[in-house]
């Protein structure tokens, strides 16, 4: 076990672990299971959180960047959490579905009233954590405060099957992408804008999605 929490890559001199990579994958791997709205997403992620959780806790785990980055390290757990719900979410939805296809949920746009509450979350979230950061010395407490809320409401508008919330990690990208260059993790600055093509791709399939329910219904009605 020890041998494999510390193996490393080394790549241009810079040494990166394994097991930051292969948490990396595990969660491309949920993205493209959430797209297709896959109940499988939500197991795979929870193992790429579990793994990325040891790389973001640096002074306990001992990375090379030996930074605790506690926001990072916190959306993991809440990844975990929140997976759970979703999971049992999305495994129900299926099982009452009828077709052949058993999607985990149905993607709809949410509610002005929805929409507002996330908003309010994002800025209330975002402001809450960020004392909080600063206070037990994560590293870039506003922009760990920022990722860590957005994950949170993103994972859970998924939960949901609210379109939006591909549009949330849009959000998280732009913040996420300069702090992890920044911070020296590298793979996970390099995941980031993967998914941040990848969430625009998502999103429009989601909509096409939508859009083709809305036709088949209104050429039933």
């Amino acid at each position: 076990m020890t041998a494999l929490l510390d193996a490393e890559l080394h790549i241009a001199g810079s040494p990166i672990l394994w097991r930051e990579i292969i948490g990396n994958v595990f969660g491309v791997a949920a993205a493209v299971g959430g797209m297709r709205r896959r109940v499988w997403a939500w197991p795979v992620g929870i193992v790429g959180n579990a793994l990325l959780f040891t790389v973001f806790v640096g002074g306990v785990f001992n990375t090379p960047q030996q930074l605790n980055m506690a926001g990072q390290a916190g959306r993991q757990l809440m990844f975990i959490a929140v997976s759970v719900f979703g999971w049992y979410t999305w495994y129900r939805h299926a099982r009452r579905e009828t077709g052949l296809e058993h999607r985990g949920v149905t993607p709809r746009w949410a509610t002005t009233r929805e929409r507002w509450m996330l908003v309010a979350a994002m800025l209330i979230g975002t402001a809450l954590f960020a004392q909080l950061f600063e206070v037990i010395g994560s590293y870039g407490p506003w922009a760990e405060a920022w990722i860590f809320t957005g994950s949170v409401l993103a994972t859970y508008g998924m939960a949901r099957g609210w379109a939006e919330f591909w549009l949330i990690w849009i959000a998280v990208d732009i913040v996420g992408v300069p702090l992890l260059l920044a911070a020296g993790y590298y793979p996970s600055a390099v995941l980031y804008l993967v998914y941040a093509g990848f969430v625009l791709w998502g999103f429009s399939v989601w909509v096409r999605t939508m859009r083709g329910a809305r036709e088949v219904a209104v050429g039933v009605r």
